[in-house]
């Protein structure tokens, strides 16, 4: 009986096949648009909020492909590396991209030290880490547990409360990637739970009436639900640092456009 239990958390945690949509390309794809409309609504079209929602779809969708990936990389170290070194490069694009600039960014004037202002700005930038160091935390989490290691998996939930309030989408996130990854092989089992914790964060806010129910913007999130659920043969081949640098690359052209917008005025 004793050894049932243990296979069967072994199972838990160390899940072997993915049982949701495979197609993680075409899924990753969906996610890229659906992230450039959001920032691009956010930036330029405050007044189409269609735009905000699509954008809903693209965490629950990577929240997902990490998961996956949990389940098949061989590597741990270079997948870690290669979402922290975006995460790196990004930083500064991010900030000014998606307006999370502060005055201390900018204390020290590029004319009198230039490179004392370049190093500020850029340490000054973290006041607001983008969503890369969400992803980054999540797939620690996830191996500890994978690992088995729980000390580590509370040290670094620890780690999650206490900075929740500057990472992206705070432990929420966090936890919706780990839900992902703990039931990815039974999709039976999974949908209902992400369908019960989606609905609960999206009622966390408000914004939204349906059928005097009042919700926030996070509930449509649940859109990306049938994407990840149903599966799909796209075949799509696409280069994985495509995914990679198309982060940092939108926040180069939305910046880019602040700018010449900025000069036409």
């Amino acid at each position: 009986m004793a050894s049932k239990k243990s296979s069967a958390l072994a199972r838990l945690f160390a899940p072997k096949e993915v049982g949701l949509n495979r197609d993680t390309n075409l899924l990753k794809l969906i996610a890229m648009i659906s992230m450039l409309a959001d920032h691009t609504g956010k930036m330029f079209f405050g007044q189409y909020q269609i735009m905000r929602i699509i954008g809903r779809l693209a965490f629950p969708i990577y929240a997902y492909c990490i998961a996956a990936g949990c389940v098949y990389s061989r590597n741990r170290l270079k997948y870690l590396s290669r979402i922290l070194l975006v995460g790196l490069v990004s930083q500064p694009f991010y900030a000014v991209a998606l307006a999370h600039t502060t005055k201390a960014m900018y204390a020290i004037r590029f004319a009198d030290n230039p490179l004392g202002a370049v190093v500020n700005f850029y340490i000054q930038s973290w006041a607001t880490p983008n969503i890369m160091w969400t992803l980054a935390l999540g797939l620690l989490i996830i191996w500890s547990l994978r690992d088995g290691q729980f000390v580590c998996t509370l040290a670094l939930a620890l780690v999650v409360w206490k900075v929740q309030g500057s990472i992206n989408y705070g432990w929420k996130g966090i936890a919706l990637m780990v839900l992902f990854y703990l039931f990815i092989g039974r999709w039976w089992l999974s949908l209902p739970v992400m369908l019960a914790y989606m609905s609960w964060w999206g009622l966390q806010g408000s914004g939204y009436t349906l059928f005097g129910i009042r919700f926030g913007i996070q509930m449509f999130a649940l859109l990306a639900l049938p994407l990840i659920y149903i599966p799909t043969w796209s075949k799509l081949k696409i280069n994985k640092w495509v995914f990679y640098l198309f982060y940092p690359a939108h926040m180069i052209g939305i910046m880019l456009i602040q700018f010449a917008m900025a000069l036409g005025k």
